[in-house]
């Protein structure tokens, strides 16, 4: 019987034993989006995970002999949605008629926050 490996070896390495390691990294995703709405952000955010075909053999390192048999990423869990703030036309005199604006805050959008609905979003 053969071990399925892509660890090159010759005759040289006669006697060596091949190791394999299950090492599990914690990766965390925030994301950001503009929305109507705790609800439509929650669609919006669940619709923009991770592209599976990015998490390959190119995020880890390949030296001193080792290389990497498997990469892979599972969903774990997730925080609330937050809401950070809400587009508003800055203080400026001509903001409204140049279409000036920023990401303000408010009570009302931090109470917002604080509503039972936000753990069911995602």
């Amino acid at each position: 019987m053969t071990v399925d490996t892509d660890i090159m070896i010759s005759k040289n390495d006669l006697g060596k034993k091949l190791y394999r390691k299950k090492t599990y990294y914690n990766l965390v995703i925030e994301q950001e989006c503009l929305a109507d709405s705790l609800a439509e952000a929650g669609e919006k955010l669940s619709d923009c995970g991770i592209d599976h075909s990015q998490i390959n053999h190119e995020i880890t390192e390949t030296k001193n002999g080792v290389e990497t048999y498997m990469v892979d990423a599972n969903y774990n869990d997730n925080g609330p949605t937050k809401v950070l703030g809400e587009v508003v036309y800055t203080d400026d005199e001509f903001a409204e008629d140049e279409g000036i604006v920023e990401i303000g805050e408010s009570l009302e959008l931090l109470r917002e926050d604080e509503s039972p609905m936000k753990e069911n979003v995602l």
